[in-house]
This record gives C-alpha cells, sequence and structure tokens, in this order.
C-alpha cells in the first residue's frame, strides 16, 4: 500500500534533475523570454501537481490541495532555499518569461470558473429554497465582517498600499466568507450525502456562496481599480453587474442553449461544441470587463449557462473537464504554490499572524454557518455538517488571492498568509465533514425519497436527454407528436421534430406538428409540477432520401425516437417499409406509434387510459415505466395485465419473497406506481397466449392505448416478436411499442 502511494511521485525527481541541467544548459543563450523555459515549467508543474494530487486523493484529501503543494516545494518555499541557483534557473523572474506562464494561468483561471459554473446547479438551489439563502447570508456575514476587521487593524507594513486599505480590507471579508463549492460537492459526493437533504443544502449553500462572492469580487475589483471611493464609479459596477446577470439569467439562457443546439447538429468538425462553449465563455468574459468588472464572473455565469443546456453531453463534459483538470488546474495552482513564499513565516509576527488568520477564518465562518442552520430548522448534527462543509476554501480563495495580488491590493507576505489559510481549512474539512456526516440518521420521507431517485438512476424516461420526433402529414403523426409531447413535456426537455413525409410539403404542416408538441407539453404542467410544460421545438425538414436523413439525425445524439407516420404494418408479418428505413439507420431506442379506434378521430386526447402488459422481463418493466409516466403526466387510468410465457419463469428475479411469480411482478408494477401516486388497476392472465389475454383485456376495458416494451429481433427485417405483431395487427385502440437500442439474437416473444 505505501508503494501504491509512492508511485505517482516516482519520477518527480528525475524529472526535477533533468529539467534542471536543460534549463541551465538553456540559460544564457537568450535575454528574452525562452519556449523552452516555458514548456520546462509546465511539465514540472502538471508532472509534480498531478503526483501529489494523486496522494492527496488517495488519503481523502482534494487533489487541489496537491497541486497547491507543488507550487510550494517546486518555489522558493523549499527548492528554492535547497537549491536557489537551479529554481532561479527553471522559474526566473524576468518580466517576459513570467508574463508566458502567467498567460496561460490566467487562461486557467476563467477555465476554472467555467468549470464551477457548469458543476453549479441552480435547480438544486431553486429545490432547497429560503432556507439555503439564509444559512448562506448569515454564513457570509459573519466571516466577512470578521475579514473586514482583521483587514482594518492589519499593520501597514504588510499593506503594498497602505492608503487603500478599505479595498485590501474588502478582500479579506471576501476570502474568508467564500466556500469552494467544487471542493464541497466532491467530498459530498464522495460520501454519497450528495442526495440527502443535509447534502443537498450544504451544497446550495456553497453555490450561493460562491456566486455572491464572485459579485462581490467583481465590484471590488472595479473598486479597486478606481483606487478611491468613487461612488459613481462602484455603482455603475454594481448596476452594471446587475443589468449582466438579468440579461445572462433571461435571454442568455435560451441563447446559449441554441448555441451549443446548433453547434451540436450543424457543425461536422471535432469538438465544435467545446469550441463554442470556449468561444462563449470569452465573450461573457470580456464583457464583464468592460463594465468595470472581473473577467471571471463572466466566466463563471458562462458555466452555469452551458451546465444547464440540455445538450451538453457526458463527452463534451468529460472533454473539458479532462483538459482543465490534467492541465490548466496543475499550472495555474501551482503557480499560486509558487508565488507563495513560505518562508517568511519564520517571523514569528508573521507566523502569529497567520494562526490568527486561520483561527478567525474558521471561528467565523463555522460559527456563521452553525447559527445560519439553526436559524434555518437544522438539527444540531445538520447545522454540524453544515458548518462543517462551509470551511473549505481552497481553490476559491487561491483565485480571490492571486487576483488581488495580481492588481496590488495583496502584498507577497498577506498573499502567503491566505494561501496558508486556504491549505490548512481545506484538509480539516474532509475528515470534519465524514465525521458529521455519519452521524446523521435518516427519517421515512428521505429514505423513500433516495430510493426514488435511486430507482430513476436506472430508469429509461428519467434519463431521456433529447427526443427526436419522425412525423409525416398523417393522423397517427398528429397522435404521435401529441405523445412526443407529453413525454418531452415531463421534464422540459428539447425536441426536435423531423418532417419525413414529401419534400414538397408546406412548412405550414411542419409547424402544426410543432404546435401539437407544444399543446401537449402545455397540458403537462396542469398535472406536474417543477421543470415541465415548457419545451423548445425545432422543427426539420427532409431534405434527402429517409435513410439517409435518419442517418444524419442519429449521429447528433438523439435518445428516442418517436415514429409516427400514416402507415405501420404491412402484409405477412412485416412493417411498412418507411418504418424498416427508419429503425436500421437508428441504433437507439425506437417508440413506434400506430393510432387506432377514438385516436383517429381525436389525436390529441384530453386523457389516456393505457393498458401495459408485463412479464417479469426487462423489456415489459420498461413499458410499464413508460406507460406509468404518460398516466403521470396527464389525466387517465392505467391497468397492469400479467401475462405469462415460457421463457419468462424466473424473468423477475427482482419479485417480492413469500409471493407467486404473477403477484411478486404486479407487486413491483404497483410500487413503480406508487413513486409516482399514479392509480393502477392489476389483472392476471396465466391460462391462455399472451396475445389474446391482451387483447382479450382490450374487449372488456374501456383501454384506448396499449403500451409494450418489446426487443428487436435479429433478422433479416425489423421484428419485435409474434406478440408484438399480433398486438399490432389486431388491436382495436392505439398500440405504442417502445424498443431498446438493443437486438435480441434468438428469436422469441415478449411481452
Amino acid at each position: 500500500m505505501q508503494w501504491s502511494l509512492l508511485r505517482p511521485v516516482g519520477l518527480v525527481p528525475a524529472a526535477l534533475v533533468l529539467t534542471t541541467i536543460a534549463a541551465s544548459a538553456e540559460g544564457g543563450k537568450s535575454a528574452g523570454p525562452s519556449e523552452f523555459l516555458l514548456v520546462a515549467q509546465i511539465v514540472l508543474l502538471v508532472a509534480v501537481g498531478r503526483g501529489l494530487g494523486e496522494i492527496m486523493q488517495r488519503i481523502g484529501q482534494p487533489s487541489v490541495i496537491g497541486e497547491l503543494l507543488a507550487g510550494i516545494i517546486l518555489g522558493p518555499s523549499l527548492f528554492g532555499w535547497i537549491w536557489p541557483e537551479a529554481q532561479h534557473a527553471i522559474f526566473p523572474k524576468t518580466p517576459e518569461q513570467k508574463a508566458m506562464i502567467d498567460g496561460i494561468a490566467q487562461f486557467g483561471i476563467l477555465l476554472l470558473l467555467l468549470l464551477t459554473g457548469m458543476e453549479t446547479d441552480l435547480k438544486l438551489v431553486r429545490k432547497v429554497g429560503k432556507a439555503a439563502i439564509a444559512i448562506s447570508i448569515a454564513g457570509i456575514l459573519v466571516p466577512f465582517a470578521c475579514g473586514f476587521a482583521l483587514g482594518e487593524f492589519l499593520p501597514d507594513a504588510l499593506l503594498p498600499k497602505p492608503e487603500q486599505r478599505l479595498v485590501a480590507s474588502l478582500f479579506m471579508g471576501t476570502a474568508l466568507s467564500i466556500s469552494s463549492v467544487k471542493i464541497v460537492a466532491v467530498v459530498v459526493r464522495e460520501m454519497n450525502f450528495m442526495r440527502r437533504n443535509v447534502g443537498q443544502i450544504i451544497v446550495a449553500t456553497a453555490v450561493i456562496d460562491d456566486t455572491i462572492g464572485w459579485i462581490i469580487i467583481a465590484v471590488i475589483f472595479s473598486l479597486a481599480s478606481q483606487g478611491t471611493l468613487d461612488v459613481a464609479s462602484v455603482a455603475k459596477a454594481v448596476l452594471g453587474t446587475l443589468a449582466f446577470l438579468a440579461v445572462s439569467f433571461t435571454i442568455g439562457r435560451r441563447l446559449v442553449s441554441q448555441l451549443i443546439r446548433w453547434a451540436n447538429d450543424n457543425l461536422v468538425s471535432t469538438a465544435a461544441v467545446v469550441t463554442v462553449i470556449l468561444l462563449l465563455m470569452g465573450v461573457m468574459a470580456l464583457i464583464t470587463h468592460l463594465i468595470g468588472v472581473h473577467t471571471v464572473l463572466g466566466a463563471f455565469v458562462a458555466g452555469i449557462l452551458v451546465g444547464e443546456s440540455p445538450i451538453l453531453t457526458r463527452q463534451i463534459d468529460e472533454r473539458l473537464r479532462g483538459l482543465i483538470s490534467s492541465f490548466f488546474m496543475p499550472v495555474f495552482f501551482g503557480l499560486a504554490g509558487l508565488s507563495a513564499d513560505l518562508s517568511v513565516l519564520r517571523d514569528p509576527s508573521l507566523l502569529m499572524l497567520t494562526g490568527l488568520l486561520v483561527v478567525i477564518a474558521s471561528v467565523g465562518k463555522f460559527g456563521g454557518a452553525f447559527v445560519g442552520g439553526t436559524l434555518g430548522g437544522l438539527s444540531t448534527r445538520e447545522s454540524l455538517a453544515l458548518a462543517s462543509g462551509m470551511n473549505a476554501r481552497g481553490s476559491t480563495e487561491v483565485i480571490i488571492a492571486t487576483i488581488g495580488l495580481s492588481i496590488g491590493v495583496l502584498s507577497q507576505n498577506l498573499f502567503t498568509m491566505i494561501v496558508t489559510m486556504a491549505i490548512v481549512t481545506t484538509m480539516a474539512m474532509p475528515p470534519m465533514l465524514r465525521a458529521a456526516l455519519a452521524r446523521l440518521p435518516m427519517n421515512k420521507e428521505e429514505k423513500e425519497r433516495l430510493e426514488r431517485e435511486e430507482f430513476e438512476k436506472r430508469g429509461f424516461v428519467a434519463n431521456l436527454e433529447r427526443p427526436l420526433l419522425a412525423v409525416d402529414e398523417s393522423v397517427n403523426a398528429t397522435f404521435a407528436a401529441h405523445i412526443a409531447g407529453v413525454i418531452a413535456g415531463m421534464r422540459g426537455l428539447p425536441i426536435t421534430v423531423l418532417h419525413i413525409g414529401k419534400r414538397a410539403k408546406e412548412q405550414a404542416e411542419e409547424e402544426s406538428h410543432e404546435a401539437v408538441v407544444k399543446k401537449a407539453a402545455e397540458t403537462v404542467s396542469a398535472n406536474s409540477d417543477g421543470d415541465t410544460g415548457s419545451v423548445d421545438v425545432l422543427t426539420r425538414a427532409r431534405r434527402a432520401e429517409l435513410g439517409e436523413t435518419i442517418a444524419d439525425e442519429a449521429r447528433k445524439g438523439f435518445d428516442l425516437l418517436v415514429v409516427g407516420v400514416d402507415k405501420v404494418a404491412a402484409t405477412k408479418d412485416r412493417f411498412d417499409r418507411k418504418i424498416e428505413d427508419i429503425a436500421a439507420k437508428f441504433d437507439g431506442p425506437l417508440a413506434i406509434v400506430a393510432a387506432k379506434g377514438r385516436h383517429l378521430k381525436q389525436p390529441m386526447p384530453d386523457a389516456l387510459n393505457i393498458l401495459v402488459p408485463v412479464s417479469g422481463s426487462g423489456v415489459s418493466k420498461r413499458g410499464a415505466e413508460v406507460a406509468v409516466a404518460l398516466t403521470q403526466a396527464g389525466s387517465g387510468s392505467l391497468r397492469v395485465i400479467y401475462v405469462a410465457t415460457t421463457r419468462d419463469k424466473g424473468a423477475q428475479r427482482g419479485a417480492s419473497r413469500g409471493l407467486g411469480q404473477e403477484a411478486g411482478i404486479l407487486k413491483d408494477a404497483s410500487d413503480l406506481a406508487a413513486r409516482y401516486d399514479v392509480d393502477i388497476t392489476t389483472t392476471l392472465r396465466v391460462n391462455r397466449a399472451p396475445e389474446l389475454a391482451i387483447l382479450r383485456e382490450i374487449d372488456t376495458t374501456d383501454a384506448d392505448l396499449v403500451v409494450m416494451g418489446v426487443d428487436r429481433i435479429q433478422g433479416d427485417h425489423l421484428s419485435f416478436g409474434g406478440v408484438a405483431d399480433a398486438v399490432l395487427r389486431q388491436s382495436k385502440v392505439s398500440v405504442l411499442l417502445v424498443s431498446s437500442g438493443e437486438t435480441r439474437q434468438v428469436p422469441g416473444e415478449k411481452a
């Protein structure tokens, strides 16, 4: 175990020696900036930072601590003390050379704030509500007052510009009051407390802290740039910031989402969406600079808007996160560590002041958050956990201190003290928070909510992000648009309507499908809460052969294709050629809609009376999940029928013990419906063929839609098995077949 811990930094001494020799050989060749030295600096900072970050993570600490320590080790605190000539050769203080690596670090700050914004969950803040806001305000005011008071009493020798003491005091107050949402979220997630009530409050409070902190920093930056307390300039900065935030979270939210969607759907170059995100970050950073506040606010808000975009796929997120975490973070935090000369703490007075800073920061933040939690209605244990989590500074404090140092508000010694405080408080937070969270009991309501969310994590409907609707001009297309609108409206998903009818059709017909989708989505909001009802609908016309059109859409990342065309079934147990062409080019989940009965006259029904067959198989459970979701989103009824097939014996391993197979499967369906407050009626049909049982149930009930989960059967043509085929052809009511993206190799029949 010890060897595995040491392994990540095994190459550090060799890299250090080799780089030192190379840098010494390079030194003196040119008086100007050296590209060789820049690369050598980056290699050292990344190698040592990532290595120490790996060790920190293995012992339960955030990796940012290792990256900060890497800079301290490579800086004057250790390497410069042991071998000053080599340290100066690798990291010379000449303005030209320092400007090269500083430029990378400054861009790294923007990327770090972009990533922090992407990890900021505003939905979580809205969900937790007023409690988190009250807790955050109390958790900011107390430490801010402590930090401001400390700044007012600091010796003049610690201030680069004693005449700007007010600005320095404001910086100190902000540095002590803000929390690092990134580090807080990492520890809470590691403890599996992200979905616990107290975990949500901790993270939401940290989000509010971060947001308020960056707004304060933006105003302080404007104040510092003026040199004096110019009320007009500060008012301009405050009003500009408020206007920027207002526009960003209204018009900007929709604009960013549409830009990312447009780039994903229309640009064919590699990583086009990443390029658009970086451009958005840069433009918003420039806007905040032009209104007189720091660029970090623009990058942070850009990250929030990007994180809310429904087109931000996991692959894009991983690309950005990988670039920032592996390159820019170790470079930026390594340089911050390089700027902190811990050797100055050998001065007893500075050491005592640093200790006092740590105590004031910890007591102020812990006390303020604890009081806020108590006033917010939390228990003592919950308030202790909240206060422990809020005491982490880490990356956020270092960024603030770096900004203060760069604009001349903080001295080198004061910068070192703040970095030391950030390291100490951040390293103390994880064990304190883990100990506090481990003692928190779980009440019944919270347990039921967590079980439901755990189920949704594995579910199909809850994980949908972007459906595609393919329709022609038929009545069936209108009914399919209604179904797709209900599905999209449940969670406010963006949906694309692809018109695959005759290419010469008028645009008005395409718009009619868009109207159907929007109307169906709007009806959902009357029966649901949360982010429902409003959906973003984009309409496209077919501009090539059907197969080519579907293949072109499939590459854009749709996770469900809803198909509504005039003719579904053809002769001789075959689907219509148009359906087969669509299925052949789309590998993901399909939902094939066949309108019958009353839906031919009323393709936009006010209610759906749904029948869903279950057999214990995985695909039948998917059908039940879709049926429950459709029932929850609108009015109507839900009936579940158990149909047995010989190969379904033992398929339901999760059925409740002590019950028969049939009763266990129906109980599972009832439990699923109960999670979403949906009432169901259950029926057993075990002594007849599945298709006959389903058709009999249709004839004897008021069901007007059959929802079936089906598997694709491997073969020369599209097939979902004999049961699905019989129901599709013989049913007098509408049918919705929901398939997975997988193909079953052994032919068979599933219900």
